[in-house]
């Protein structure tokens, strides 16, 4: 057995009798504590490290319009989600009261069709991922575009817009407009020499345009355009579905307006119909006026909804542009692929403009196949894992042939005119595992 050790019997180094010492006792020196100020100003000198400002679409897909923003205080709540407001009417506590809303001297909301809480809080939200001073959000994407033609574009007025922008949006521009008196031009996005002569031959109220376009990934080279048509009074309106807020804002890139199909990569999961428009507070307020008489309020369930969305919209997007990019790598090495639409491609017409402006490239990637409409059919047939559906932006991979779902029964003229072969498949990469859907792919071409 191992003798007894008393603590009197050991010999300790110096410094530790010292700490056994009563704190009275006069070997003890006392040193003033060092404030974590001035500690810092020890450590830092002069300089202090900055305060955050919380301004990455990660954050603030998150937060703003909630805890951060100018929506903060008109959201405070115990609630971590948003609460859904779905009365359709507020009341006012006096006369007084209603007449300082009236007079913009208290924010509040009246009837649920000119604004609400809920939808309050996904504005403020928007605004800040778009750097936008006002948005406003809509029933859809179609009724965000259409409300913003009728409030920015008078009668007598001249929409210049691309061959192709979205169908829907060429459709109204081009046959509903024309019967208000509001004269419309198509340009192709390939011949910018073309927009310039328009600009300076006619008076342009507004140029409309989708980049990237929609199938074939086209991108409208924003500063360029802005400041082209800046030069000659006309405003630019970008449709940025394709991109979204995380990839592209291009009102930081000269835009005036930018609208969305929300229901895309910003809700994000197939399941919410919304569009939504950004830009000045001066522009916004006119189409809001519209919007309140056209009807086109979204519900406040759908706006909870789209809420929850754009929270993981950043780490959403992520996932696709990654997905697509590798996606693109593949197709554009295998023999049985004539060609990729996808501008992160260094190979793409449009990569350098979509470089310079995107800092994702998206989640569709479109392509042609070595094959004609039914073997291209065979090849859509035979994927396992995306759906056969229109739409994109969502967690579920989808897989449409524009020739089948878009262009059935149209002309060959009409199909060439807008670039839709036979061949040409639109495939909207999901959140799904990469090598899933590589493998779906591969064995999807082996059956052509």
């Amino acid at each position: 057995m191992a003798p007894s050790t008393s603590l009197g019997k050991i010999t300790l180094p110096r410094q530790q009798r010292r700490l056994l010492q009563p704190l009275n006792s006069p070997k003890h020196k006392r040193v003033a504590a060092t404030p974590p100020a001035g500690l810092l100003q020890e450590l830092l000198g002069d300089v202090l490290p900055p305060k955050p400002k919380h301004t990455s679409d990660e954050t603030l897909a998150v937060h703003a319009g909630e805890k951060l923003g100018k929506g903060a205080d008109e959201a405070a709540t115990d609630s971590i989600a948003t609460p859904i407001v779905s009365g359709t009417t507020h009341w006012f506590k006096s006369s007084e009261d209603l007449i300082a809303f009236k007079e913009g001297r208290r924010h509040s909301h009246e009837y649920g069709r000119y604004s609400n809480p809920t939808v309050k809080v996904l504005e403020d939200k928007i605004s800040a991922l778009e750097r936008a001073e006002a948005t406003l959000v809509t029933s859809s994407g179609m009724n965000a575009i259409v409300t913003t033609l009728l409030a920015l574009v008078p009668p007598g007025g001249h929409v210049m817009t691309t061959t192709d922008c979205y169908s829907e949006a060429r459709a109204f521009i081009g046959d509903r407009l024309s019967k208000m008196g509001i004269r419309s031009t198509f340009i192709d996005l390939d011949d910018m020499e073309s927009l310039k002569a328009v600009l300076d031959q006619d008076d342009v109220t507004l140029f409309y345009a989708d980049s990237p376009t929609n199938p074939l990934l086209k991108c409208v080279d924003i500063r360029l355009v802005a400041e082209l048509c800046h030069r000659k009074g006309a405003l630019v309106c970008i449709d940025s579905t394709l991109a979204s807020p995380i990839n592209q804002k291009p009102l930081t890139l000269g835009a005036d307006i930018v609208v969305h199909s929300a229901t895309k990569y910003m809700a994000g999961h197939h399941d919410v119909i919304a569009g939504c428009v950004s830009g000045s507070e001066a522009l916004i307020s006119k189409i809001r006026a519209w919007h309140h008489d056209l009807g086109g309020a979204i519900s406040p369930n759908a706006a909870y909804m789209f809420i929850r969305g754009l929270k993981t919209m950043a780490l959403r997007v992520e996932a696709h542009n990654r997905t697509a990019q590798q996606m693109a790598c593949l197709l554009e090495c295998h023999p049985k692929i004539e060609r990729v639409h996808y501008p992160g491609l260094e190979s793409n017409p449009w990569h350098q403009v979509a470089k310079s402006q995107m800092t994702g490239y998206g989640g569709v990637v479109s392509f042609e196949v070595k094959s004609d409409l039914s073997g291209t059919m065979r090849f859509v047939d035979a994927l396992e894992i995306p759906l056969i559906a229109t739409s994109l932006g969502g967690c579920e991979s989808l897989v449409q042939q524009p020739a089948v779902m878009s262009f059935w029964g149209k002309s060959d003229e009409e199909k060439t005119k807008n670039g839709i072969k036979d061949n040409l498949v639109r495939f909207s990469c999901g959140i799904e595992k990469f090598e899933d859907l590589r493998d779906d792919i591969l064995q999807a071409l082996e059956k052509i």
